[in-house]
């Protein structure tokens, strides 16, 4: 690295003279400084008298003492000093964004992760890098996609992901299904709610959307039961379900991250013989091409996560 000089000056300096001068400035003695900067005297002599031809001023007064700064030296080694911690810092910036510590991590978000799991892995993230700034963006799974090969964000969440040969995911965890149901439906009075039950029953579905979705999940686990599940409603989200339910419209699957909604008039009960897949699972995507050391770190947390969620009871 070099610092440009104005034309007609000086020619450019090498960062070595600045380290060289600053030693021997404050050390007040090119000996000692020779031994602090582990090199003889003759070159370490030869640098600063370099330095100051290339600066065409003298910086030091050789007296019997040892090396004195001139009026000039004194304010060249402020400037030295501020050369160097810019320097220092900006070293240390980059080989921090080089180990994934330091940056931005763009972040899609959908679906009824938000309400529990994701903010949990993304704290979990935040406390290992505190320095790396997360932006929230909202956005259904074919704009997730887009905007991935597209790099406007570094990662997405969300659920039924169809294989794509650029996108990669990594599955985050697996979440078991309950029924949200008005508190005042009878099936409410039900500890553990026989999935079949659900055949006589309006269901309120979600999202819509990007297909498939958790909606065909929903439909195809009940196919699988025998019937055909009869929808009232098709909504764009888990909140927007949950309150048609408080409002008597229907009965609604939901993935227990859900039932952190606590809307009045509204309870979850487990259910018995859901076929399989008895559980959906919550995945972020990325592209399969991004090897920024901000996403693998994001990474590791989403397998230690991983690990952690999915571990036996």
């Amino acid at each position: 690295m070099v610092i440009a000089s104005p034309e007609n000056a000086v020619s450019p300096m090498d960062l070595r003279h600045l380290r060289y001068f600053i030693a021997v400035a404050e050390e007040g003695n090119i000996g000692r400084a020779a031994a602090r900067m582990n090199i003889s005297q003759p070159p370490l002599t030869r640098q600063i008298q370099q330095l100051e031809a290339e600066l065409g001023v003298t910086l030091f007064t050789r007296t019997p003492r040892g090396m004195e700064l001139t009026e000039a030296g004194v304010l060249f080694l402020e400037e030295a000093r501020n050369i160097r911690s810019v320097v220092e810092q900006a070293t240390e910036r980059t080989q921090r964004a080089g180990q994934g510590k330091l940056g931005r991590l763009d972040v899609a978000i959908f679906g009824s992760g938000i309400l529990d799991i994701i903010p949990k892995l993304l704290l979990a993230y935040k406390g290992r890098y505190p320095d790396v700034k997360i932006v929230l963006h909202t956005m259904h799974k074919g704009e997730q996609i887009e905007a991935l090969r597209q790099r406007r964000i570094s990662v997405g969440f969300n659920r039924i992901l169809q294989p794509t040969p650029d996108i990669t995911a990594e599955l985050v965890t697996t979440e078991e299904l309950l029924l949200a149901v008005n508190a005042r439906h009878p099936l409410a009075q039900i500890e553990v709610v026989p999935f079949a039950l659900l055949a006589d029953h309006p269901l309120v579905l979600f999202p819509t959307g990007t297909r498939p979705s958790f909606i065909d999940t929903a439909i195809g686990l009940c196919r699988s039961a025998g019937f055909i599940p009869k929808v009232s409603q098709e909504v764009g989200d888990a909140v927007t379900a949950v309150a048609l339910v408080a409002s008597g419209f229907g009965l609604c699957l939901v993935p227990e991250s859900a039932t952190v909604l606590a809307l009045p008039g509204v309870v979850y009960r487990p259910l018995r013989g859901v076929p399989e897949p008895s559980r959906v699972d919550l995945s972020c995507i990325y592209r399969s091409d991004n090897k920024s050391p901000i996403l693998e770190g994001f990474l590791e947390e989403v397998r230690a996560f991983r690990a952690t969620a999915m571990a036996p009871a």
